[in-house]
């Protein structure tokens, strides 16, 4: 008996020059030599990345989804075949509980997990208020373009709080490697709302600040026309409890009752963790990783590892993942930015916090990237509050080592390496506030001794695997601290509910379960889908 089903036929190696179709042909070619091709089937592009460990020789490498009435004995067949696959169902199918809501859930948060758990209940018609401290897309816009002009620094609307969350402001990178099948749902859902068909094939898909701040308003909007409700500037700041249970919230603009409440915060809501640690919802310190931002020429990047090829047409901006392992902590790169910006990412008052942002085009000059080192429990004390207070730490001192003015702190790989000081930028000129606003220091003046001791050996590590990573006018900036969340707010497994909290949903990167985009989305899904286990829709 057959049934449509698709194979996945992967890791197929092709020359750079190679259309796409050609690669469809291949892998369907693939199944029929192998007996297991039947009439009709139809081929796509799955999966789409560049192998440049040779730069004499790189290629591209797919997987091809092949969709086609199978038979029993030709997945049987194929089990037993070298890169093919069975590809599982991407979204399945939500399921009602029977308890009565008589308010709508309030997600709080419109970052990445917020988002998607919001989406989600307003398609099955649980009508949610979703609840947000920072303010829209376009304000976010005009306050960080005043932030950089002025130094004028807004709280609560800012890189870090608004629509979309933290990732509206960075590369727009939905790389995971969550094995999750809803990944295809996230990709296929961010397509829909105006991403480029790409993301869905590209191996480390990237949407691009500029497209993804349109996308986030659209989502916005579709819950909305669902009959759900988004509120702006409206902080969460205490909740209200019977025993282990919540009957309403406490927020800027007033308290809302509800009976499930879905905390999406972000990984930078410290106040609402504070808040937190005067209920009885269980809280612990995590590890977490702090260092600098990193800039190079995006040019010597693609001449690095790509030779000759940089600027073939068929590989686009060149991007690297890097790490290396001391004796003690781990080094690595995170959330590297093709042809990019270093953001004034910081969201406290007096404080100098950096992250990186690309355009969907990666077409800025300069590349760059977090170097980030780990820092454990017990380099800080083992508690969630001196976990946060860890990190406040290290961005005030940066605020005094960019002269108290929201300037950065920044030096030379040369200086850095070599302990000096004072080497002004030159050939590869600073982007932070459109290079206006910053101040030659050391990541020795607000980064701890085991932090930078582990830079200089990281950096030096890099250098084998990127030649010219350490060129000596490179820059470095700082701080780069909110890599992840320091604290994770406990949850059980099964329902997804707060520990000490019966109705209370945790989720996300700010609860400490993911580390992106798109692990912050299918986390934002699966505590939906929870929730709709248990209540039934309004």
């Amino acid at each position: 008996m057959s049934a449509t089903r698709t194979l996945l036929v992967s890791n197929l190696r092709v020359p750079l020059d190679t259309i796409e179709g050609d690669v469809c042909f291949l892998a369907q070619k693939t199944l029929r030599q192998a007996g297991i091709l039947p009439s009709g089937a139809t081929a796509r592009i799955y999966r789409r990345s560049v192998d440049a460990r040779k730069r004499d020789r790189i290629t591209l490498v797919y997987s091809v989804a092949v969709t086609g009435a199978f038979s029993s004995r030709d997945l049987e067949r194929a089990k037993k075949l070298s890169g093919i696959s069975l590809m599982k169902e991407s979204m399945p199918l939500p399921v009602h509980g029977d308890t009565p809501l008589f308010h709508p859930p309030v997600v709080v948060g419109s970052g990445p997990a917020g988002l998607f758990c919001a989406l989600i209940l307003a398609e099955e018609g649980y009508r949610p208020i979703l609840i947000e401290r920072g303010g829209s897309v376009s304000e976010r816009r005009e306050v960080i373009r005043r932030f950089s002009r002025e130094r004028i620094l807004d709280t609560e609307t800012n890189v870090q709080f608004g629509a979309g969350g933290a990732g509206t402001f960075s590369d727009g990178k939905l790389v995971t490697r969550v094995g999750d099948p809803m990944t295809a749902y996230v990709l296929d859902t961010f397509c829909t709302f105006g991403a480029p068909d790409r993301v869905r094939t590209d191996a480390r898909p990237h949407i691009g600040t500029d497209v993804l701040t349109g996308i986030v308003d659209r989502m916005i909007a579709r819950i909305e026309s669902l009959g759900g409700e988004v509120r702006f500037h409206t902080r969460l700041d205490g909740l209200v409890l019977q025993g282990d249970h919540i009957t309403g919230i406490r927020t800027t603009k007033g308290e809302i009752p509800c009976e499930a409440l879905v905390l999406a915060i972000g990984h930078s809501a410290r106040d609402t963790y504070r808040m937190l640690f005067d209920t009885p919802v269980l809280v612990e310190p995590k590890p977490f990783s702090v260092g600098v931002r990193v800039e190079h020429l995006q040019a010597d990047i693609d001449q690095a590892l790509y030779g000759d090829f940089a600027g073939h047409p068929a590989l686009g901006a060149a991007e690297y993942h890097l790490s290396h392992d001391t004796a003690r902590r781990g080094v690595y790169s995170f959330c590297m930015c093709p042809g990019g910006f270093v953001m004034p990412a910081a969201s406290q008052e007096n404080t100098v916090v950096v992250n990186g942002m690309s355009n969907a085009a990666r077409d800025g000059i300069n590349a760059n990237s977090a170097i980030a080192v780990s820092v454990f429990r017990e380099d800080y004390g083992n508690t969630p509050q001196r976990a946060i207070a860890f990190q406040e730490r290290i961005e005030k001192d940066a605020f005094v080592a960019g002269g108290n003015t929201y300037a950065v702190p920044l030096t030379t790989m040369g200086d850095f390496l070599c302990e000096k000081r004072g080497t002004k930028p030159s050939r590869i000129q600073p982007t932070y506030m459109d290079g206006q606003a910053y101040a030659c220091a050391s990541p020795d003046d607000y980064l701890p001794d085991f932090v930078t001791g582990a830079l200089r050996g990281g950096l030096s590590a890099f250098e084998k695997q990127i030649r010219g990573f350490t060129a000596p006018d490179a820059i470095l900036s700082g701080a780069e601290t909110r890599t992840s969340a320091p604290v994770r707010i406990l949850r059980e497994a099964e329902s997804r509910t707060a520990i000490g909290v019966s109705n209370l949903y945790p989720c996300g990167e700010g609860a400490g379960y993911a580390g992106g985009i798109t692990s912050a989305a299918l986390d934002g899904i699966h505590t939906a889908l929870a929730l709709m286990r248990t209540y039934r829709p309004l």
